[in-house]
């Protein structure tokens, strides 16, 4: 799939290709890798409908592996401390564990509508309801209220900073949304306005985190420097329309529609604007 660097007549860079990984598949959120690399994907499918493979493992000789359990919707998908991935149900409202076995097991229960997955590094698992709740998993399992934002018409997009602070996308109805940042004390901050459906939400080794946007017509791929008070987004590359966005162990990008998944073999880097 060839990516555009944009139409501003400024823009200064190269046209860049995304290799495709993987058609057929139904993603809600950011595909995850697992510490052996291998990468899961998701077949969500209609509310409430069970798919007979709602989970694909893609193997890094590029061979597809299903993974057929009972799962309704999955939605989000994350690394565990324990090196198990866990994937959330907008249906059900539950978080479950992929064991070594791949089968799945209740992990928590009562969490809403249950899309964005996050772990912080002391193992907490952070949960997002689209309805506006912001739930905190403890290690032992207890369910609470971490924080409470607008609701969202899709997805809550989780990820852990290297500050420990969570930062949340929760695309709306408006023509602009923000990125918020919560802190491990609950506060809740705006880090940057102005995107216009931001969603997949991912941090690079550096720290830099980098954004889905997938406003129509506009989309496109950004980075934001979070160290500082206010950052600027960073445009990085114009894509069709990614909901997803997930870093391999080695520093490797994949992006993810509602239906493919692409790798970037070269690293992205700003567009460079003339004067």
């Amino acid at each position: 799939m060839a990516i555009s660097v944009g139409q501003d007549s400024r823009v200064v860079g190269h046209l860049l290709v995304a290799r495709p990984l993987a058609t057929g598949i139904h993603q809600i959120d950011n595909p995850a890798f697992d510490g052996l690399g291998r990468l899961y994907l998701t077949h969500s499918g209609s509310r409430g409908v069970k798919v007979p493979v709602p989970i694909y493992r893609l193997r890094q000789d590029g061979v597809r592996d299903p993974i057929a359990v009972e799962l309704p919707n999955p939605t989000a998908i994350a690394l565990g401390p324990d090196g198990a991935l866990y994937v959330s149900s907008r249906f059900e409202g539950h978080v479950y564990r992929l064991t070594a076995d791949d089968q799945v097991e209740l992990y928590a229960s009562d969490l809403g509508v249950a899309t964005g997955l996050a772990f912080g590094r002391d193992g907490t698992l952070y949960v997002g309801d689209r309805s506006g709740t912001i739930f905190k998993v403890t290690r032992d399992r207890q369910v609470e209220t971490f924080a409470t934002l607008p609701s969202s018409v899709a997805a809550f997009h989780l990820a852990v900073g290297p500050d420990d602070c969570l930062y949340v996308a929760a695309p709306t109805l408006a023509s602009h949304d923000p990125i918020y940042r919560v802190t491990p004390d609950r506060l809740v901050d705006v880090v940057c306005d102005g995107f216009g459906r931001p969603q997949g939400l991912a941090f690079d080794s550096t720290g830099h985190l980098f954004v889905a946007d997938a406003l129509a017509g506009a989309s496109a791929i950004y980075r934001l420097d979070v160290s500082q008070g206010t950052p600027k987004p960073e445009p990085l590359v114009n894509t069709p329309m990614v909901i997803g966005l997930a870093f391999d162990p080695e520093g490797g990008l994949v992006l993810a529609s509602n239906e493919t998944v692409w790798r970037f073999d070269v690293p992205l880097r700003p567009l460079v604007l003339r004067p």
